[in-house]
């Protein structure tokens, strides 16, 4: 189970989501806690806000069994507009607070693009999925549709394929699959995060912000 937390601050998280639901997010984690059958996992994206205490939100994998994964701001849609912090800017936050850490070498913990830190003392991880400063496209095994049925294949780029309309219309479901397949020969190889404003309309850069794609 995944759970977006940007913070734990109170003021600094009606800033961030414009609603005042901290506290029901904490309840939903001390719910699920509940059930230690399920992976849990928290979100976080650093904004390079000062009140978001980055290190307060990665003590929770000190004192739950959960993992604390950072991830950093994509330059999609309105993450343009934030600054946003590297990995190598955030180890050297954590670093300063966080007790001796070193990256984990066990089993996966799950087949996605986060690698882990083991942290002395901690029950759970330290994860970051580094899009921008640790580029893993070449690995990447990520598809997402999104609420409107449109199938994307790189968060950047809005190419894709849109399968509402082609369900709506009486698609069959081999021709679902076909499209689909055709959909992921066409991956872009890469993103291109930090290009010159030219490049990005020449490679048709997503223009909508992640919550209206879905992320």
């Amino acid at each position: 189970m995944n759970i977006s937390l940007d913070t734990l601050d109170e003021a600094c998280s009606r800033r961030i989501t414009r609603r005042d639901e901290l506290n029901r997010t904490l309840e939903g984690i001390s719910e699920a806690l509940k059930y230690p059958e399920i992976s849990l996992k928290i979100n976080c994206v650093p904004l390079g806000i000062p009140e978001q205490d980055l290190c307060r939100v990665a003590f929770l994998a000190r004192d739950y069994k959960v993992h604390v994964r950072f991830i950093e701001m994509m330059p999609i849609g309105m993450g343009k507009e934030f600054h946003g912090v590297s990995e190598k800017e955030l180890l050297g936050i954590l670093g300063k607070k966080l007790p001796r850490f070193s990256p984990y070498v066990g089993e996966p913990l799950g087949n996605g693009p986060c690698h882990y830190y083991d942290v002395d003392g901690f029950s759970g991880k330290i994860g970051f999925i580094s899009a921008v400063s640790h580029k893993f496209c070449g690995e990447c095994n990520r598809i997402r549709l999104t609420s409107q049925g449109f199938l994307k294949t790189c968060l950047q780029y809005a190419a894709g394929r849109d399968l509402r309309a082609m369900i709506r219309s009486g698609g069959s479901d081999e021709e679902l699959k076909a499209v689909i397949l055709e959909a992921l020969a066409e991956k872009p190889d890469g993103h291109a995060f930090g290009g010159s404003l030219e490049k990005q309309k020449e490679d048709k850069t997503e223009k909508l912000c992640m919550a209206q794609i879905g992320g």
